[in-house]
């Protein structure tokens, strides 16, 4: 086979992948769709129904996923920085590695959901309803759960620091082993039932008179912490 020939078909292999690709980017938002990897930024999608769809690696900046369904979705990886999720339902799927900072996730129903080492610094978790969803290794600096309920949830390893806890719920057993939990702001909070806390962690976070500790762990002199 001469050098020419198979040049040509490689190219034609690449056009036809190419061509492949740009056309699936293309689908109306349905069930089950391949969305991987596209560009779906500024978009408005608000009450989509992706349940089950590949959405690993898509673009979804600034897109308006209010309300969509995102049940058993894969959006592993994918670019959710200033989206909106508010209302959005999310049940056994995959968050991990998602890029989030300051995503709207305000009211979001979740349910054995990861969000495992994603980056979701500043991301708005108001009054979300989340059940067994894992934040392992999840970057949620100055994120905020105030007014949501949270049942046996996962925060292990992950960076807390300034993550404002002010009138969330924990129910169950909330894991906050090796998480970094600097002025992380838990007010009010009850976390008697919580695992892995360490009197170092509690020393540097933020509670008051109310806050609630799991037996052998005290509230530092320090509280309740000045905001300025």
């Amino acid at each position: 086979m001469s050098l020419t020939l198979m040049l040509g078909m490689v190219m034609v292999a690449l056009v036809s992948r190419d061509s492949a690709q740009a056309s699936h980017c293309k689908s109306w938002p349905m069930p089950g769709l391949n969305w991987s990897g596209c560009n779906k930024s500024h978009l408005m999608l608000e009450g989509a129904d992706l349940e089950g769809a590949n959405l690993s690696g898509t673009d979804f900046s600034l897109t308006d996923l209010r309300g969509a369904n995102l049940t058993r979705a894969n959006l592993e990886k994918a670019k959710l920085v200033r989206a909106s999720l508010a209302g959005a339902t999310a049940k056994t799927a995959n968050f991990t590695r998602v890029e989030g900072h300051r995503a709207s996730f305000v009211r979001f129903s979740a349910e054995r959901t990861s969000f495992t080492s994603s980056e979701l610094q500043r991301a708005d978790f108001s009054l979300a309803r989340l059940i067994d969803v894992d934040f392992e290794k999840a970057e949620l600096g100055r994120a905020r759960f105030t007014g949501a309920k949270l049942e046996n949830v996962r925060f292990s390893l992950a960076n807390l620091s300034r993550v404002d806890f002010t009138g969330t719920s924990f129910a169950g057993s909330t894991a906050f082993d090796r998480a970094v939990l600097f002025l992380t702001r838990i007010e009010g909070s009850d976390l008697s039932r919580a695992t892995g806390l360490r009197q170092s962690q509690i020393d540097i976070a933020c509670g008051d008179a109310s806050t609630k500790l799991p037996h052998g762990l005290f509230a530092p002199a320090s509280w309740p912490c000045m905001f300025h």
